[in-house]
């Protein structure tokens, strides 16, 4: 790297912790807030340091909330009698944009990855079994990812949940709309062929 002036070599520094943030993309964005004017780059430090002060986990649902319900769990229009279970917030929004899920959620921060050191016990997941404790819930969506662990927190999490009476179901995975069979991976299509329904 070039000898830059040590402000602007640690800026870049900074940026290139950043996931998917590479030395030329950090030094882009870097000479970027070095040209922009100074209340841009004070509404970037407020707004960042604003994310680490005002915002903390939802008490029930475990999604990042700024107060003590997230949107979801503080709208009483919602199904309370189904939680859907995803391992990150991201992973809500995809549920949402589809308008055709109503019930609530419960965020796990993680998946199973005994190679990665993550077990049970590292997850979120002993308030989900307090939150069936009221009996209100009939169903239990398990939207983890189609990964190992997700697959493998599903399998869990299933073996948990059954036989507290409670319906747990999977989200079925296969081949995407619009795509091509001819580019689909033998465990897409395995699960495609799995999840078949009758026509």
């Amino acid at each position: 790297m070039p000898d830059y002036p040590e402000p602007l070599a640690r800026l870049i520094q900074e940026f290139k912790r950043l996931p998917g943030i590479g030395q030329k993309s950090a030094q882009r964005v870097a000479f970027y807030m070095l040209r922009a004017p100074r209340q841009d780059a004070e509404r970037l430090a407020q707004a960042v340091l604003d994310v680490k002060d005002k915002l903390g986990l939802c008490g029930v649902c475990n999604n990042i909330s700024d107060s003590e319900l997230c949107p979801f769990c503080a709208d009483a229009g919602r199904d309370r009698g189904v939680i859907c279970v995803v391992e990150e917030p991201p992973n809500i929004l995809p549920i949402e944009t589809t308008r055709q899920y109503s019930g609530l959620y419960h965020v796990l921060h993680g998946a199973i990855s005994p190679l990665r050191g993550v077990g049970p016990e590292h997850l979120r997941i002993k308030n989900l079994l307090e939150r069936l404790g009221s009996g209100e819930v009939q169903e239990v969506i398990l939207a983890t990812n189609p990964t190992l662990e997700g697959e493998t927190t599903a399998a869990y999490l299933s073996r948990l949940l059954k036989p507290l009476g409670v319906k747990v179901t999977r989200i079925a995975m296969g081949v995407p709309v619009g795509s091509d069979l001819e580019f689909a991976d033998e465990v897409t299509l395995t699960k495609s062929l799995e999840n078949r329904r009758e026509m």
